[in-house]
C-alpha cells in the first residue's frame, strides 16, 4: 500500500494521542569567524525545570509519538518568534512520526505562518542513527522540508555507524560532529584526523559543518584549526529554557585572540 494510503499515518493523524507536557531551551550556535549566532537549536526541557532531555523523552511512546514530534515544531516556533530570534531555528524531528511529508508538515507551516516565522529559519535536524523506516522514507521527508524552503541537517555525526552511508544517499545542508569526537580533540590525533576528514569531505559537497559538544578554549582553538568555525557547546552558552542566552564574550574573543587564518591550511595533527 502506498505511503498516501497508509492507514496508521491517517489513524494517527485523526487519534494523535496526547503529547507530555514541556517546554523549550534553547542553545546558541556560534559563527567563531564573524563573532555571530548561526542558529538556535531547540532543546526539549520539562516543564517542572527539573531534570533535562531525557525526563520528557522517556514518557514518549508509539502511541504519542507523533502528537510530541508536532507538538516540538509548534512550541519551538512559536517561542522562537516571541523571543524575536533572528538566527536560524534547528528543530529535532522523529522520522518516524512523520508518516506522510506532505500531510505531517501542515502544522509547522501553520505554526510559522500564525507567528510570522519564515520558513527560511527553519532547520529539521535527524540524528545519525535515529531508525527511519527506510532512506526512501527519510529522503522524502527531507525534500519536502527544502520545498517549503527549509534546511535539513544530520544531528550527532560520528556517533553512529552509518553516517557515511547516509551521505552517500542524500545529502543534507548541515552536519553536526558528535561531541564523541570533538571532546578534548586537542589531545587526541585519531579525532583530530577524523573530524578534519569529515570537514574536508563536507566542504567538497557542499554542507555546511557545526561542531557540537565545545566546553573548552583548546577544544574550540583545534576545531578552528582544523578548518570549522560554527561551534556548540556549553564554553559559548549554555541551554537556557524559553530564553535566547548570550554568548560568554570571554569566550568568543578568547578564540579570536588565539585563532590565525595560517593554521587552517597547515591543521596540525
Amino acid at each position: 500500500m502506498p505511503r498516501a494510503e497508509n492507514p496508521v499515518g491517517c489513524r494517527r493523524c485523526r487519534e494523535p494521542g496526547i503529547a507530555p507536557e514541556f517546554t523549550m531551551a534553547f542553545q546558541p550556535i556560534v559563527d567563531c569567524e564573524t563573532g555571530t549566532v548561526f542558529a538556535h537549536e531547540a532543546l526539549v526541557r520539562p516543564l517542572s525545570g527539573s531534570g533535562g532531555a531525557q525526563a520528557v523523552l522517556s514518557t514518549i511512546t508509539d502511541e504519542n509519538r507523533y502528537a510530541f514530534d508536532q507538538a516540538c515544531r509548534v512550541k519551538a516556533i512559536t517561542l522562537a518568534a516571541q523571543l524575536r530570534m533572528q538566527s536560524l531555528l534547528s528543530i529535532n524531528f522523529l522520522p518516524n512520526a512523520v508518516y506522510q511529508p506532505a500531510a505531517c508538515i501542515r502544522a509547522t507551516l501553520e505554526a510559522a505562518a500564525r507567528n510570522a516565522f519564515p520558513l527560511e529559519q527553519i532547520v529539521f535536524e535527524v540524528t545519525e542513527d535515529e531508525r527511519s523506516r527506510d532512506a526512501q522514507h527519510l529522503m522524502a521527508i527531507f525534500a519536502e522540508y527544502r520545498r517549503h524552503g527549509m534546511r535539513t541537517a544530520i544531528d550527532d555525526f560520528g556517533a553512529g555507524h552509518s553516517g557515511l552511508n547516509l551521505l552517500a544517499q542524500f545529502q543534507p545542508d548541515i552536519v553536526k560532529i558528535d561531541m564523541a569526537l570533538t571532546r578534548n580533540i586537542h589531545t587526541d590525533r585519531v579525532r583530530r584526523v577524523i573530524t578534519r576528514s569529515i570537514a574536508q569531505m563536507c566542504s567538497q559537497l557542499g554542507i555546511t559543518v557545526i561542531a557540537e559538544g565545545i566546553e573548552s578554549l583548546p577544544e574550540a582553538l583545534c576545531l578552528r584549526e582544523l578548518g570549522i568555525r560554527l561551534l556548540q557547546g556549553y564554553y559559548f552558552a549554555q541551554p537556557q529554557v524559553e530564553r535566547l542566552p548570550p554568548v560568554a564574550p570571554a569566550a568568543l574573543s578568547a578564540v579570536h585572540m588565539h585563532f590565525e587564518p595560517h593554521l587552517l591550511e597547515r591543521a596540525a595533527l
